[in-house]
């Protein structure tokens, strides 16, 4: 009984974390002195994030259009200046879309700040306390000897972005109770029970399009009712393997380049229907499948689900090039890559952790090795963590083009929960996670001319390509932030981490359990009608994280 009681909680943490983490803190503080972290994070903001003249002339925030922290920007010198003179003034049009209205916002008004300096490509640090949270206009000129100016180095208009200040809105309801009530609240639609009547998903929610994300998405959670409410376990037991064995059928047949991946597309709905994604698969889309096999076989015991993982990931290892790189997206039929793009391989690191670490296989330890090393020598140095979404294009993508949270912020998480991350892994977290909070994360918003901010903050919007709020992104930055917590103790990241996870149960439905896919205000259509299984997931597992480390601490 002792071990398979010790065996259920190194599974039910796996589920948790996605994997285990060696934490130095593994209690919640038992306060938070506000007053002091709100200075420290005052101070933090007029660090610049990589800035390029640091970092071998790389500036990662040429499609940025806000900032937290001070940036600098790759303004060129101007002949014949020996300083530089930089002015920010308040933007005096500056409007958003509502209902495909252009809605204006009402923007501080300040009077011009400017600072001098010895190049054109310095960080704002000198004056950013100085103006309020405000868009902005930014004008870098050159000045000749006698003060004169002699040319523009550059302009860029930006939002200058809230920072942290708390405290904000404490959970509504305790974690536990919020995640277990939005499990249930996942169980119980038709959609879902579809799967106790029929072996094929209803397709009246259109994104089981996308079947290697929102199929697994109720597997996983179908996995996690049968964990914590037991009169349910038989019935969620039924639809998880309901869901799992029509996608083993989906899958590519054995002795294929691509043997056993899920397809990340399936019908010819939204953007599925695309011709780019035709025949194809977001390469790193079947790690979602991996887990939900895993998931499975932890609650009901059957082989076959673990050894439908553990050949997805023999595929990954015959896919993965000498460097450790793999392709972005790929085609089925032979394994090919559809551009030149690679993949963000934070998804591969995890699962092949939780191998070694519950299940106690070396098999797969090379594979994660030699993805570490891509990661750290291409990704992290070049900073350009870009997105792998499967319904927003790869194909031409620029660098820096579409930033996103969504790789940056999972690969901080899995770096500061490794055994015993080096001095250099935690710091490069740390700037995954500045750059998340920084790039995506609103802790307070602009009001508008109609007399409400758009954004339900704090929250965390997903990409460049998609600027709303997403759950799931609040899901990954928090993580983060409780990870960072973990290793280093840092009252401010646990503060920051607990802002965001206490946002899902103010944006849940007490009545029904529901969570929105996306925070902000939209009266084109409901979020019900827009709510993604695997989003939907994300905010359960980080709420119960959150609960676990509450826990402890009684």
């Amino acid at each position: 009984m002792k071990m398979i009681t010790r065996r259920l909680f190194l599974t039910l943490l796996v589920a948790l974390t996605t994997t285990l983490s060696w934490s130095k803190y593994d209690k919640a503080p038992t306060s938070v002195n506000y007053s002091r972290i709100n200075k420290q994070a005052v101070r933090e903001y007029l660090q610049p994030i990589r800035p390029g003249y640091e970092h071998h002339d790389t500036y990662w925030n040429t499609y940025a259009f806000k900032f937290i922290y001070a940036p600098a920007f790759d303004f060129k010198k101007i002949p014949g200046a020996v300083k530089y003179r930089y002015t920010l003034v308040p933007d005096t049009e500056v409007k958003e879309k509502i209902s495909k209205k252009a809605v204006a916002i009402k923007n501080p008004s300040f009077a011009p700040v400017s600072f001098v300096a010895d190049h054109p490509n310095s960080s704002l640090s000198p004056i950013w306390n100085k103006i309020p949270a405000a868009h902005v206009v930014l004008t870098v000129e050159g000045l000749d000897k006698n003060g004169k100016v002699i040319g523009e180095a550059g302009k860029r208009k930006f939002l200058r972005d809230f920072g942290f200040c708390g405290p904000y809105n404490n959970a509504v309801r305790p974690y536990r109770e919020a995640a277990i009530k939005a499990m249930l609240c996942l169980h119980h639609t038709k959609e879902v029970k579809n799967w106790l009547d029929s072996s094929v998903p209803n397709m009246d929610y259109s994104h089981y399009t996308y079947a290697a994300k929102i199929i697994i998405a109720v597997n996983r959670n179908e996995s996690l009712v049968a964990r914590y409410v037991p009169q349910e376990r038989k019935t969620a037991i039924q639809i998880a393997e309901s869901a799992a064995n029509f996608l083993i059928s989906l899958s590519q047949p054995a002795g294929t380049p691509m043997a056993y991946f899920p397809p990340t597309y399936y019908k010819n709905l939204i953007a599925s229907k695309r011709a780019e994604n035709q025949g194809t698969a977001i390469t790193m889309d079947a790690n979602y499948a991996v887990h939900a096999f895993l998931d499975l076989y932890d609650v009901c015991g059957k082989k076959k689900y673990y050894e439908q993982a553990t050949n997805i990931l023999r595929t990954y290892k015959k896919l993965q090039r000498p460097d450790g790189s793999f392709p972005i997206k790929i085609y089925l039929h032979n394994g090919q890559p559809t551009n030149e793009r690679n993949a963000m391989l934070h998804s591969i690191c995890v699962t092949c952790q939780r191998m070694l670490t519950q299940y106690q296989t070396t098999e797969f330890e090379d594979m994660k090795q030699k993805a570490e090393k891509w990661m750290h020598d291409v990704a992290i140095r070049s900073f350009d963590m870009t997105g792998q979404f499967e319904d927003v294009s790869v194909n031409g993508v620029r660098p820096y083009e579409n930033l996103t949270n969504c790789t940056a912020a999972p690969y901080a998480k899995y770096l500061l929960g490794k055994p015993h991350p080096t001095q250099e892994e935690i710091a490069d977290a740390k700037d995954l996670l500045r750059l998340s909070e920084d790039q995506f994360t609103y802790w307070d918003h602009l009001y508008n001319e109609w007399g409400f901010r758009r954004y339900n903050t704090p929250c965390v919007i997903e990409q460049y390509r998609y600027k709303t709020p997403v759950d799931n992104s609040a899901a990954n930055v928090s993580g983060g932030f409780l990870e960072y917590y973990k290793e280093t103790g840092d009252p401010l990241a646990y503060a920051k981490a607990k802002a965001l996870i206490d946002n899902f149960t103010i944006m849940q439905n007490a009545k029904n359990g529901f969570m929105p896919t996306t925070w902000d205000c939209s009266f084109s259509r409901t979020n019900e009608v827009s709510v993604w299984y695997n989003c939907f997931l994300s905010g359960i597992l980080r709420m119960l994280e959150m609960d676990a480390l509450q826990t402890t601490q009684k």
